[in-house]
């Protein structure tokens, strides 16, 4: 006869309600904590955890509990109409919350409440992950021009200068080189490299991860001039700021506020995008609400690839895991498909008439 198999562990008497809920604000504080650790800023981590809790709020029970036909409901349902990007952005916080409950808590839970951990989003249910993004096509190269003429002169005329100076600096930054405005605020005084390339280079060491994923770092040329805009600025204005430049993590673009301790308090995004607009406002009135600073993004890359730069070398640029990404970047405004096509009929034109006798 076979003997009866039993278990080694003790086994744990089931928890209360009273110590699960301890157990599930545990948990998220440990979620919250793993995201700060794997380098999220704080936007994202914040954008996470709130789409968490509407779906505790809608389920009523721990998320741990969330089968797939609850997940049906939620999706299929309560966000039905609701924007795709923010169905795709919650379903994503919850991949990522069930991820980590699988990788830290799967034997824990399991003793404290007898159930195995499984996602609820699957491949049937999963909301469109990949949300085709706005099609932004960019100022051209005269209007953009025209903007920062007449942002540079009003430099020469401005109440409070500095920050003025540094507003525009970030500007140049997201025309010349394509970086996010969260990668340039992020960047401190010894992210830049003069030593590194023929331009020097700045070390994006919070560039935007796909899914979550935590930033990607990489390393960006200091090209279209914003090598010359650069020394301007270091060597000009940083100085005027509050900012103790032998410190660690002195801030590259800082705040005006003054810093009692420590290196320096960095500038806003929020105080970034309202100084473009008003530029564009007074510089630039036929692109008033449409210019934001993801569209110099945008810009930039076009510019790059009507100059003929290789797409691949874009993609490095900006920092792009997919190249399908990049392509919804290049927006062309000149005739250089329409050229390429035309070249195109004739060589096939030419290569028949040398097979007519």
């Amino acid at each position: 006869m076979l003997a009866v198999v039993q278990p080694l562990r003790e086994r744990r008497i089931p928890a209360t309600e009273e110590e699960l809920a301890d157990f599930e604000l545990d948990v998220l504080a440990e979620f919250v904590l793993a995201r700060h650790a794997a380098g999220l800023t704080d936007s994202t981590i914040q954008g996470d955890t709130t789409h968490l809790r509407l779906v505790r709020d809608w389920f009523e029970r721990p998320l741990w509990e969330m089968e797939p036909r609850d997940a049906d409901r939620y999706f299929g349902t309560v966000l039905r109409k609701v924007a795709r990007s923010t169905r795709a952005a919650r379903a994503q916080a919850l991949v990522t919350y069930f991820e980590f409950l699988e990788l830290r808590h799967k034997v824990e839970l399991c003793e404290l409440t007898g159930r195995v951990v499984e996602c609820p989003i699957d491949e049937m249910n999963r909301p469109r992950m990949s949300v085709q993004a706005q099609v932004r096509v960019p100022p051209t190269e005269v209007e953009i021009e025209q903007l920062f003429d007449g942002w540079r002169e009003d430099l020469l005329i401005c109440r409070k200068f500095t920050p003025a100076a540094r507003n525009y600096m970030v500007a140049r930054l997201l025309a010349d080189v394509g970086l996010r405005i969260n990668e340039a605020r992020m960047l401190n005084l010894g992210d830049v490299r003069w030593e590194l390339g023929r331009f020097g280079k700045l070390n994006v060491r919070h560039g935007k991860g796909s899914r979550r994923k935590g930033p990607r770092q990489r390393l960006v040329p200091l090209i279209n001039g914003a090598d010359r805009a650069l020394t301007w600025f270091v060597e000009d204005v940083w100085s005027q700021f509050d900012v103790d430049d032998s410190l660690p993590g002195a801030p590259l673009f800082p705040s005006e506020r003054h810093c009692a301790d420590g290196p320096g308090t960095r500038v806003t995004a929020d105080v970034l995008r309202r100084a473009l607009a008003r530029a564009v406002e007074q510089h630039l009135p036929s692109w008033r609400g449409q210019l934001t600073p993801h569209v110099l993004r945008h810009y930039c890359a076009s510019q790059l690839y009507q100059a003929g730069v290789d797409i691949l070398a874009i993609q490095e640029l900006l920092g792009h895991s997919w190249i399908a990404t990049t392509m919804r970047y290049v927006h062309v405004h000149g005739t250089r498909i329409e050229t390429a096509i035309e070249r195109g009929h004739q060589r096939a034109a030419q290569r028949w008439e040398g097979l007519n006798p």
